[in-house]
């Protein structure tokens, strides 16, 4: 599969997931504003009934307390001549049959607690009923008068009297409770709360035996007697200390789905990477393959034809052709061999199976055997390599060999990737820093670019010097040489700038 194909669907999914993790997390913040709404507006409605509930209470308190003393006053201040009059009146009726009886008809005081009466007379006749009847309604409505009298008077003793008293004379806060428990329970709210009362200068008038401040923050407030003057209004204040609790239960369905999608992106992400990891693995073995099989091919050539040339008689008759025949076939032998024991080392490496050799060395001398050695090949090439051993304390706990491959490893490199236009120049120093040898190894080579400098140390990567690599080797070397280090419990960085050069810095412990 293409590249380009994967980041297509890499980002169709990426889009998608993130998609739909944006409409679950929008569709939750809804879910919460709508469910405190809901919940504001069932708080307001039940305080709002608690304020008429305590009203209708104050109104029947003052109706079964001040009734009678208003009637009772109202009775007192009643004159003789008044329109409230007693009257009588006699009426005669005769029946079919002849007999004649009277009526009479008597009304009581209309400022009395009785109903009016109305008797009739035997001795008055029939045709005192309609007057008798005008009598009765005439008495009811001034009874009306009456009792709209005492209403009117109640009404305003409330409106003018009530106000100036205590809140606590007003309306018992027992019944306060009761009433917040009963109208939120209507609403469908089973949650603890605390409540207080406040005048309007915002002096804490009572407060609930259990009070506390958790959740106070959001408090819902609503005035007692809204017909009070606002110069002496007390106000309510309820809050729910479990408030949140109730506003996220609603929604705690949706939070599983929730991480499951954001597990669901993370695992897709990292399979991405997993994939386009894979696919790089797969270019740089490919490639690795390629460059192995190179590097095989041209020693099995050599071998091939140098064994094709042994078979001709006249080699045979020729000890010195004989013999150079023979040198080729073991050099090119031993370059097989070292070129296998390097894919063998890294795959040994890979299973910790490679055991080291530690013993104490002086990596002075180390550095130093190595330069020399490797003088002939920079020479070959018309470089220059010089040395520069300043380690005072150069005694280390190492396997020689694999050190060994090590700095010659890199010093290979520097040989490999030199730049054509200029002489190779090579530097190899020595010094000691924290208790610590340090080994240097800088050339004046091509460089590398950042991005691959934290690629170098991976396995099968190689440095591209163009469109093609034209430099020969598995990629390998490099790795081998981190591995080494670090199974030293040394470090190892490089510094390169492109055009410019590379540095190698290697860091031992010392032996102690």
């Amino acid at each position: 599969m293409k590249k380009t194909t994967i980041w297509i669907l890499g980002i169709i999914m990426g889009l998608s997931f993130l998609g739909l993790l944006y409409l679950q997390v929008s569709y939750i913040e809804e879910m919460v504003k709508m469910r405190n709404q809901q919940f504001d507006a069932a708080v307001k409605r039940s305080l709002f009934q608690v304020s008429k509930d305590v009203e209708y209470n104050e109104t029947q308190r003052w109706l079964i307390e001040d009734t009678s003393g208003a009637e009772r006053k109202t009775l007192q201040s009643s004159q003789p001549g008044s329109d409230f009059v007693q009257q009588t009146q006699d009426y005669m009726l005769k029946s079919p049959a002849g007999s004649r009886g009277a009526i009479e008809y008597k009304t009581i005081p209309a400022n009395s607690t009785t109903l009016p009466q109305a008797m009739i007379s035997r001795r008055h006749g029939l045709n005192t009923i309609p007057q008798t009847s005008q009598s009765l309604i005439e008495a009811i409505r001034n009874r009306y008068r009456y009792q709209r009298y005492l209403l009117d008077e109640v009404a305003w003793q409330m409106i003018y009297h009530s106000a100036d008293q205590a809140i606590g004379e007003r309306i018992r806060y027992k019944d306060i409770d009761n009433y917040l428990k009963l109208d939120l329970l209507n609403e469908g709210i089973e949650l603890p709360y605390h409540f207080s009362i406040i005048d309007k200068n915002g002096r804490e008038v009572y407060r609930c035996s259990d009070y506390e401040d958790k959740g106070s923050d959001i408090s819902y407030t609503q005035p007692l007697f809204q017909n009070d003057p606002p110069s002496k209004m007390n106000i309510l204040k309820v809050h729910f200390p479990a408030r949140k609790d109730y506003i996220y239960s609603s929604i705690n369905f949706m939070v599983p789905s929730l991480i499951f999608t954001i597990v669901l992106l993370i695992t897709f992400i990292y399979t991405l990477f997993i994939v386009f990891r894979q696919k790089k693995l797969t270019e740089m073995k490919n490639d690795f393959v390629n460059n192995m099989t190179h590097e095989f091919k041209t020693p099995i050539s050599t071998i091939s034809l140098a064994a094709q040339m042994l078979k001709d008689p006249a080699v045979g008759k020729s000890p010195a052709m004989f013999q150079h025949i023979s040198t080729v076939i073991n050099d090119e032998t031993k370059r097989l061999r070292f070129q296998v024991e390097k894919v063998l080392q890294m795959s040994m490496f890979d299973r910790q199976q490679t055991m080291l050799k530690k013993k104490t060395l002086d990596g002075n001398e180390l550095i130093e055997g190595v330069t020399n050695t490797f003088a002939l090949k920079v020479e070959r090439y018309e470089g220059k390599i010089t040395s520069s051993l300043e380690a005072q304390n150069s005694e280390i706990f190492a396997d020689e060999m694999h050190l060994t491959n090590v700095i010659f490893n890199l010093m290979d490199n520097a040989v490999k990737y030199k730049n054509p236009d200029v002489n190779l120049l090579l530097n190899v120093k020595t010094w000691n820093e924290s208790n610590n040898f340090m080994i240097s190894i800088e050339d004046n080579g091509i460089g590398i670019k950042k991005d691959d400098v934290k690629k170098i140390f991976d396995k099968f990567y190689r440095v591209h010097t163009g469109n093609l690599h034209d430099v020969k080797g598995f990629g390998l070397g490099l790795a081998y040489v981190k591995k080494i280090i670090l199974a030293h419990k040394g470090t190892i960085r490089v510094e390169s700038e492109l055009g410019q050069g590379t540095k190698f810095v290697i860091t031992l412990p010392l032996n102690n």
